[in-house]
């Protein structure tokens, strides 16, 4: 039995990877990740503020000097809060690629491409095998159109592919009007893989202090329906790779992702709850699954409940929000 996927033109051994966490902040955890089995690992992301704050002492286009806009400047960790310095990152990434033998994902996460066209090219000379672009950005002007934000991170996908030559993912959010269409356009963009999806971090409000509180909490199960449905629907029609991200709490929704049809399966919450050793228990339920249906290989069943071969996926789509809407019982 074989369990080899294929993520960003790599041969590995089994889809579990581990995803961008502060499990990736040091090497003797790196190192951990990959004892316990993990095909692959991505870093965390180098911020676009913090590469800003260092070069230009800026943020978000405002200066650290400027008193008008102190109160916004506050609101951005200080440069001692980032586990890594910019420079102190394409560091860590030869360190890493010194301890261990499993493939290296950097990340970069901004809003603009300047910063990241010179970090992406160090990145890469650093010996990273790939890199995952983080497009994680609520828009809170309101003149600003779709197409103008989906014309942005194509310009940005666009730029650093013409740049680097190491594979480049892009890990999208979900609130797109046409995940599919922006899809297609970072297909042609030159996009190597596609992460489904970023995490939707929202601050909640502290009654007390009357101020906002940003908390981090760990993904469960619930988040993976919405990763499932567009993996469903892109799988087999756009050539990128396809990764998800985020609600993989257990064995039975690694099964679940790769029947969708996704080549790797991120792992960051479970690991984080459980340990490095978790991948291990992942893996070996993928290979009584793939033993009992008596299938030899993953691409029996990657993409086996996607709609690549619907007639009418639009139809099946409407179908089954109807049947869901019925669904309910006393």
């Amino acid at each position: 039995m074989s369990t080899e996927t294929s993520y960003l033109g790599t041969r590995l051994a089994h889809p579990f990877i581990a995803g961008a966490s502060p499990l990736g902040y040091r090497v003797d955890s790196v190192k951990r990740l990959e004892d316990a089995g993990c095909a692959a690992v991505v870093l965390h992301s180098l911020f676009e503020e913090q590469i800003t704050f260092e070069e230009q002492d800026r943020i978000a286009g405002i200066s650290r000097y400027d008193r008008d806009f102190a109160d916004v400047f506050a609101e951005f960790p200080g440069p001692e809060e980032y586990p890594l310095h910019p420079h102190q990152y394409a560091e860590h990434i030869r360190h890493l690629k010194n301890a261990v033998a499993i493939p290296v994902i950097g990340s970069l996460n901004g809003r603009t491409k300047e910063s990241w066209l010179k970090f992406a090219r160090i990145i890469e000379q650093a010996g990273a095998d790939a890199i995952e672009l983080n497009m994680y950005q609520v828009v809170t002007d309101l003149s600003v159109p779709s197409a103008h934000i989906e014309s942005e991170l194509i310009g940005v996908v666009e730029a650093v592919k013409g740049l680097v030559k190491i594979p480049v993912a892009v890990k999208l959010s979900p609130f797109f009007t046409a995940i599919g269409n922006v899809a297609r356009q970072l297909d042609h963009a030159g996009a190597d893989g596609l992460v489904l999806f970023n995490r939707f971090y929202q601050p909640d409000i502290d009654i007390r202090t009357m101020r906002a509180s940003s908390q981090a909490d760990l993904s469960t199960s619930a988040e993976l329906l919405l990763r499932l449905r567009w993996m469903a629907i892109l799988h087999g029609r756009v050539r990128p790779s396809l990764a998800v991200s985020g609600g993989i709490a257990t064995p039975h929704d690694g099964i679940k992702a790769l029947l969708a049809g996704a080549d790797v399966v991120q792992m960051v919450s479970a690991l984080l709850l459980h340990g490095p050793g978790y991948v291990a228990a992942m893996r070996r339920f993928l290979e009584d699954w793939m033993d009992w249906h008596k299938m030899s290989f993953l691409g029996e069943m990657k993409g086996a409940v996607s709609l690549e071969t619907n007639r009418d996926p639009a139809a099946f789509e409407r179908a089954h929000y109807i049947r869901t809407l019925h669904s309910w019982t006393r």
